[in-house]
């Protein structure tokens, strides 16, 4: 098994840390295979890595989180996906 560790925006992020999204559309230059683990950091609109005192909310110290493909579709199989993108279903791990 992989880790890949990418880049995703708060409003992403944080979608995924609520548990609201569970997938990630992504483009398929890395070999993905169900039970890799991603590495998810959160970044804001310029893709600069945020940190605890970007926010200073006193709440949410995570800006990392880490979660497991479970399932991968492809254009192969929808040819509503890109031949160049993959959808990732997702869960987290580690908790």
């Amino acid at each position: 098994m992989t880790e890949h560790i990418l880049k995703l925006n708060d409003r992403y992020f944080d979608a995924v840390a609520n548990g609201i999204k569970t997938f990630e559309i992504r483009k398929n230059d890395r070999d993905y295979k169900v039970g890799d683990t991603l590495v998810l950091k959160k970044v804001d609109d310029d893709g600069k890595f945020l940190t605890y005192a970007d926010h200073n909310l006193g709440m949410n110290l995570n800006y990392e989180i880490k979660v497991a493909i479970t399932y991968i579709l492809t254009h192969d199989e929808f040819d509503g996906i890109s031949e160049e993108y993959v959808a990732l279903g997702i869960r987290r791990v580690g908790e």
